[in-house]
């Protein structure tokens, strides 16, 4: 079985929202069963000599490569060469079945493109930057009369002032804590201020000045976000000033009170400052990259500075190919950070590129202002850039160590268990429930660089034909829908090997499954893979937690086997309850999420037509949703939003 060739992405879509255009040519397939230079050169004779972007195919349809040129027929030409290629493009080429094209009205589009198709197709031959969430912001609302500030990821609002990006959730948390001691600024929901009666326990612990309960006017709380506002935009020093002197005033009026509460507004504030570490003082607004390669990896290292003021940073390692030059390596990886982030007007960078100059003009084009891209020489932007690469050095070495010590431990798992081969991708299982209740199936996957969070997967239970606590039932649905799911996608494990020089990638399919439980559950896991196909192909491994669960003295089955324990402090041991603990924490999570989510549901959210607005407004008039469900329709309707059809509606569903 085949793979099924990837969805063509819709690209006059992804150019439209670019400001974009450009033209799509689908370049006549090969001849079927030809690779390699003879099918590049067929399509060469029918290029034009115009900027754009190529895409390279494999015989499955797998996209290997995506590149731009100023010129579509002299870039794909130069492939057509004997000699001159480095063994990775050699490789490229050789595999090569198939090429597609588009072209476009400007360089910098083609660039812009590129970056873009990257990012959705992940060819393998292509630097790919792996960790691709976006980053957290602290947003202070514009549309209420008492602004909140919050965390905020994702799209943004008109009406909203932004302010980051930070490099984790963790330290937006941290700012925002230290920001409402030092502001007494509201965090809680708009709903949840409406509502309340008295103050809430942030106000009892100096952390919000309770605008809600008109324990301050309306007037003094603008003044507390006007300060907040001021900080975020990197006016610290002036409002450092002038709580010092208010709070000099107090005390010189013997008013220790309020001259008290100053002092620790004043102490939150270095809180906050203390915590930024390295501040520019003549950079206001920029993004710092520094790469460091050793050992045929590559670590980048983003700082992030806003207002003068730092804002994080954050380590990515990258897939490129050994032979890449770490210019070349942090211009592609620019190029994907920034196609879907704001950029700032100066980024600075460790290693130049052949295509800096292009892609700051790209940078420029899509922002609106100008974008500089400046790798300095000298004084003050050295040393942010120098702080950058000492902390890339840093973060790649732990790496190192780390990915040695997983290789070391993947290999001893092998010989523990007898296996054919080192593993490349485990999968654990585990199931989480109370009483049968919200039932949650969880799988974790771990890889030669360690666990594999963005592959994670939850099953919630749905079969309606289990006995509640069926342990061994939820396992086979799970186990069922995940691999039924895999061959349909995927074929047969035995017709998809991951290519010799990606050994760094965890493939689509698992080498060993580690199963959270005994000889019971191993029974149903191997019931079901054998009415897959598949129990032959995948080794299965069974965790029993050891007499009295204590950890150290599990049992492990295996088919074929007897039940077998492992050396107390085997490396290997601990290893494996690494594995097991992990599955067991996220299914747990995955279960607690599940009943959080069960134990607020409202009997309204059941009715089609009543959304957050209608369901407050009936919960303001009749207090409960019982009172809602026992009210008449006539007294249903009265309630501001709901008309008379939709009080019949509601009064129907209940009776």
């Amino acid at each position: 079985m085949s793979k099924i060739p990837p969805k063509k992405p819709d690209l006059a879509a992804t150019t439209r929202e670019k400001g974009d255009s450009i033209q799509w040519n689908e370049s006549a397939p090969a001849e079927s069963g030809k690779t390699g230079i003879e099918v590049i050169s067929a399509h060469t004779r029918r290029l034009p000599n115009l900027p754009g972007v190529y895409r390279m195919f494999n015989g499955d349809g797998d996209v290997l490569y995506v590149g731009k040129a100023r010129s579509l027929k002299k870039r794909v030409a130069s492939y057509t060469k004997m000699g001159g290629h480095t063994n990775r493009i050699a490789r490229m080429i050789q595999q090569t079945a198939h090429m597609e094209f588009v072209t476009t009205h400007t360089e910098t589009e083609a660039l812009l493109l590129e970056a873009n198709l990257i990012k959705r197709l992940r060819p393998r031959f292509n630097v790919l930057l792996r960790d691709d969430k976006s980053f957290p912001y602290i947003v202070v609302t514009d549309d209420h009369e008492c602004p909140g500030i919050y965390k905020h990821r994702g799209a943004r609002q008109k009406k909203r002032a932004y302010y980051g990006p930070f490099a984790s959730a963790g330290a937006v948390e941290r700012t925002i804590n230290a920001m409402q001691r030092a502001f007494l600024i509201r965090s809680c929901s708009d709903s949840v201020f409406e509502s309340r009666t008295r103050p809430c326990l942030l106000h009892q612990i100096k952390r919000c000045s309770a605008p809600c309960t008109n324990e301050v006017t309306i007037s003094e709380y603008a003044q507390y976000v006007g300060e907040a506002r001021r900080f975020l935009s990197g006016k610290s020093s002036a409002i450092q000033a002038s709580l010092s002197e208010q709070m000099q005033e107090a005390s010189d009026a013997l008013d220790f009170e309020r001259a008290a509460i100053y002092r620790d507004r004043l102490s939150a504030l270095s809180h906050v400052q203390a915590r930024q570490g390295i501040n520019p003082h003549n950079t206001s607004e920029a993004d710092v990259f520094a790469v460091f390669q050793k050992d045929g990896m590559t670590c980048i290292q983003v700082f992030f500075f806003r207002t003068g003021q730092n804002w994080g940073n954050r380590a990515y390692y990258p897939r490129a190919d050994k032979s890449m030059e770490a210019g070349e390596i942090l211009e592609s990886f620019l190029g994907q950070f920034y196609d879907d982030r704001p950029c700032p007007r100066l980024i600075l960078i460790s290693h130049k590129g052949k295509d800096i100059g292009l892609l700051s003009e790209a940078f420029t084009s899509r922002a609106g202002h100008r974008v500089e891209i400046s790798k300095p020489s000298r004084g003050e932007k050295r040393e942010l850039v120098d702080h950058a690469t000492s902390n890339a050095r840093e973060a790649l070495e732990r790496k190192l160590v780390e990915s040695s010590t997983q290789a070391k431990l993947m290999t001893g798992l092998a010989e523990a268990f007898g296996l054919d081969r080192v593993p490349s991708r485990i999968e654990v299982y585990d199931n989480s429930h109370i009483m049968g209740t919200n039932a949650v199936g969880a799988m974790v996957v771990s890889g030669p660089e360690g666990f594999v969070k963005n592959q994670y997967r939850k099953f919630n239970i749905k079969s309606k034909e289990l006995v509640p606590g069926d342990d061994y039932g939820m396992m086979r649905e799970v186990l069922n829908r995940r691999f039924s799911r895999l061959l349909k996608e995927q074929g047969l494990p035995d017709e998809i090997a991951n290519d010799e020089h990606d050994a760094e990638i965890v493939g689509v399919w698992p080498n060993l499954l580690l199963i959270d439980g005994g000889l019971g559950q191993m029974n149903a896991v191997h019931h079901t893979l054998d009415e897959l196909g598949i129990a032959d192909r995948v080794d299965i491994v069974g965790i029993a937690k050891g007499p009295d669960r204590d950890a150290g003295r599990e049992k492990f089955f295996m088919r074929g086997k007897p039940s077998f324990m492992l050396p107390e402090r085997d490396p290997v041991l601990y290893f494996v309850q690494r594995l097991r603990d992990e599955a067991h924490r996220f299914a747990i999570g995955s279960h607690r999420a599940r009943r959080k989510k069960e134990m607020v549901r409202n009997p309204l959210d059941e009715i089609p037509g009543i959304g957050p607005g209608r369901k407050r407004a009936l919960l303001h008039r009749f207090g409960s949703a019982k009172a809602v469900a026992r009210a008449a329709v006539n007294d249903l309707k009265d309630v501001e939003g709901i008309s008379e059809q939709m009080a019949q509606a509601i009064h129907d569903h209940f009776q």
